[in-house]
């Protein structure tokens, strides 16, 4: 069976842990115990999120003031190469002797996107009110709140097209495991002369992951998190963990749209569009979504 995964950035770099490397490498160990025993059975693509990451090179760029803040398609370029390179790490540790791969991953967008005068996707770390005031003066960021706190917002267009998808499947038909389209991928426009260019935005990760799994013939669909199930309202004590369902069960309830929305809609176009099945759950209990037997599992019917 053909398998995409994709790791949510706040399950690798839980709210509230410090924006430190050695913290990010022992939750990707944590994240690849649990993805590795799948990989060892099925064909495997790796997706991942990059919101916490992308966000605090975005600080980063911006401390330095010597030169202009780097935009986020280089940035997200950044975030691909450092979560890419750390999850190609564990999982060489984890199946020794298997072939695995990073690869940068271009996503199309459409330039006339309505997102784009929309900005909707928060990134990088938590800020109290007042230091997401003194943000926004200083660099012209809208910000939007996250629960009690604040995050910068940006534009996140739907992805249209996978550049790089011929490549990626001739390497999961060759046996390799790839790790690609991270952060839902660079965002890129072609240009009415056939350019290809960057453009200020960060791709939902989710609708970018049920487009490389349709792309790649994927049989499943796992999103995984940091939270066990898709609840009917939240916070949990308010509805019900949603086990066995369908895509008509679940577009009868509403999800936030800056959390579990977007997984929900990427489980429901791949299952509408493949027939195949999707999981959402934590990222411990991979294999046993995968089986059905843990988290949010979403089939034809």
């Amino acid at each position: 069976m053909r398998v995409v995964i994709a790791l949510g950035g706040n399950a690798l770099l839980k709210r509230g842990e410090p924006l430190e490397a050695d913290v990010q490498r022992d939750n990707i160990s944590k994240a690849i115990k649990a993805v590795a025993p799948i990989a060892r059975d099925h064909q495997v693509v790796v997706t991942h999120g990059n919101g916490p990451q992308i966000g605090l090179l975005a600080l980063q760029a911006a401390a330095y003031r010597a030169t202009r803040p780097y935009p986020l398609d280089v940035l997200g370029a950044e975030s691909e190469g450092m979560i890419g390179y750390l999850l190609e790490a564990e999982l060489a540790t984890a199946l020794p002797g298997r072939e695995i791969a990073t690869l940068l991953t271009q996503v199309e967008v459409d330039p006339t996107d309505p997102a784009f005068e929309h900005p909707t996707k928060p990134i990088g770390p938590l800020y109290d009110e007042m230091k997401a005031k003194q943000l926004e003066r200083e660099w012209a960021w809208p910000m939007m709140r996250d629960g009690a706190l604040w995050r910068r917002a940006v534009p996140s267009p739907a992805p249209a097209r996978i550049r790089e998808i011929n490549t990626i499947k001739l390497l999961v038909d060759a046996g390799v495991i790839v790790v690609c389209a991270g952060g839902g991928g660079i965002p890129v426009i072609v240009t009415w002369d056939r350019r290809i260019r960057g453009v200020e935005a960060v791709i939902d990760k989710d609708l970018a992951a049920a487009l490389l799994a349709r792309s790649v013939g994927a049989n499943a669909l796992l999103l995984l998190t940091d939270v066990a199930a898709v609840w009917t309202s939240w916070p949990p004590e308010m509805g019900r963990a949603l086990g066995r369902t369908t895509p008509a069960e679940l577009r009868a309830f509403h999800f936030a749209p800056g959390s579990m929305g977007p997984k929900v809609e990427a489980a429901c176009r791949f299952v509408e569009a493949t027939g195949g099945v999707a999981g959402i759950g934590a990222i411990g209990d991979a294999e046993a979504i995968l089986d059905g037997r843990a988290g949010t599992f979403v089939g034809p019917r």
